[in-house]
């Protein structure tokens, strides 16, 4: 599906349909690459298929700037973006394109393993679209992600694409939406964007630990066994925050590092 694409090195890449979540995998995820394709570079050439027919083309993008998203039903990031992305399609939607592509399973489970298979995959974007919700269009890349691949493969970033193909904006993670609004207007304007880039980690991802009990449930017990095994903090967050049932699931996370300060506290003053 990618025209062309340089060689990428890293054990995500090497390993691209991987069955097991690993530290190395989480690590790679936290930062990009110099190689990488960033701001004022043109996207790789792609030529990608749309879910219900047609294609996606790196030269054929239309008249507005697109939205690029990636992601997987087994992300929490992703998941955590649902309504984030929905709320900036009621905004820019009318000016800008929003594209999802389906990735790799990050977390593949015993409900939702790893697409060994084209027709796999199709499977997959389709649901991952009918989650996502029908403002995206959704596209799927190869068994191999060549184009994620060549991307960069974070399991949830975000891109703002002018027509002619130039990344304008690069967001590490699509549920960083007090970074991605500002873009998306600057972009939808044809003005200067303000910034190029966004490397927020810290607020994205506590953002997602509330999200990762409904990936368990819906993903399957080995994607909570794997996040133990490759993640310990995070698992132990993800399970703290089933106690904040009664706070939406993107507010559980900070519940839960407010909660084990507090502990902290208590154990060295108490």
């Amino acid at each position: 599906m990618l025209v062309s694409a340089s060689s990428t090195s890293g054990s995500s890449r090497e390993t691209y349909t991987y069955d097991t979540f690993t530290t190395g995998l989480i690590i790679e995820d936290l930062h990009y690459k110099s190689s990488d394709p960033a701001p004022g570079q043109t996207v790789p050439k792609f030529d990608l298929e749309l879910v219900g027919g047609d294609r996606l083309r790196s030269e054929e993008l239309g008249g507005a700037p697109v939205l690029l998203v990636f992601g997987s039903r087994t992300c929490p990031v992703t998941v955590s973006a649902r309504k984030p992305l929905r709320n900036l399609h009621k905004q820019f939607g009318s000016k800008v394109r929003f594209v999802l592509i389906n990735t790799r399973e990050a977390h593949p489970g015993d409900k939702i393993p790893q697409p060994k298979t084209l027709d796999d995959k199709r499977r997959h974007a389709r649901a991952l679209g009918a989650f996502m919700g029908p403002h995206f269009e959704v596209a799927l890349d190869d068994i191999d992600g060549t184009f994620h691949r060549a991307m960069g493969p974070k399991p949830n970033s975000a891109y703002i694409l002018a027509p002619d193909g130039t990344i304008l904006f690069r967001a590490h993670w699509a549920n960083d939406a007090v970074s991605l609004a500002p873009a998306l207007d600057a972009a939808a304007r044809r003005d200067r964007l303000p910034r190029t880039k966004s490397r927020r980690l810290v607020r994205p991802l506590l953002n997602a630990i509330g999200f990762l009990p409904r990936v368990v449930r819906d993903g399957g017990g080995k994607v909570e066994r794997d996040v133990w095994r490759a993640v310990p903090p995070f698992a132990l967050m993800g399970r703290l925050s089933k106690l904040f049932f009664f706070l939406p699931e993107n507010q559980r996370g900070a519940a839960v590092v407010f909660l084990l300060l507090s502990l902290v506290v208590y154990a060295i003053w108490g």
